[in-house]
């Protein structure tokens, strides 16, 4: 699938992609609107009707991510009921053996990830990481979503690289063309970013099924 001579930065996406995404998915449809609810004394229909619109208003925007943000609009400690599921963040299969592989590959391995440092810390705290990767980049500390071309011209400021000789992986179709936009060479989506969804259409993008597939040539 990939050709690793013509591969020096590997660029890696974590809620999704690394990560499984049902953590997210549940805690954002389900535990918060729940939690919401109690603080209200209201039903679960009737915190998923107030939530779920404001959501999908600001849906790619940095402030989507942005935990301060939702602490602050809802009036609830988004850190704190996080940690409250924290025992559903696990890794997709055969990520860590793809990372180990690309630890020993003498590629720059970069994690660029939408999440908030605090939501960052928390699964840093569950699942180590920090050792595969050379960086750890929030968007949030550029103060850009992937999803603009904003994001990347920092990140190239940040840690210069070769774009048309960079790999992504990520899960977000609208963030995987922002980085074929700005000249990403090798771009890859994931089929099933959550072990309880179903499989998706990737479109136009070639998907890992497999992280065993990944390893041929590395």
């Amino acid at each position: 699938m990939l050709n690793w001579n013509e591969i020096d930065t590997v660029l890696l996406d974590m809620d999704g992609t690394l990560l499984d995404l049902h953590f997210d998915n549940h805690f954002w449809l389900e535990h918060m609107p729940a939690s919401y609810a109690r603080h209200h004394g209201q039903s679960l229909e009737w915190a998923k009707a107030e939530v779920y619109p404001m959501m999908r208003s600001i849906q790619g925007q940095l402030d989507w991510y942005c935990l301060d943000y939702w602490t602050r609009e809802l009036g609830m400690p988004i850190i704190e009921l996080k940690r409250e599921i924290a025992h559903l963040i696990s890794l997709r299969p055969g990520a860590e053996a793809f990372l180990q592989v690309l630890q020993r590959s003498g590629k720059q391995v970069v994690l660029i990830t939408n999440a908030h440092r605090d939501s960052l810390s928390l699964k840093m705290e569950r699942i180590e990481l920090r050792t595969y990767f050379q960086r750890l980049i929030s968007s949030h500390d550029y103060g850009y979503p992937k999803e603009t071309q904003s994001f990347w011209q920092a990140l190239q400021a940040d840690m210069p690289f070769d774009p048309a000789r960079a790999l992504f992986i990520d899960d977000s179709l609208s963030v995987l063309r922002a980085a074929g936009e700005y000249g990403i060479g090798h771009l890859l989506a994931v089929r099933e970013p959550d072990s309880r969804g179903a499989a998706r259409d990737t479109e136009e993008f070639d998907a890992v099924e497999d992280y065993a597939d990944l390893l041929v040539g590395l």
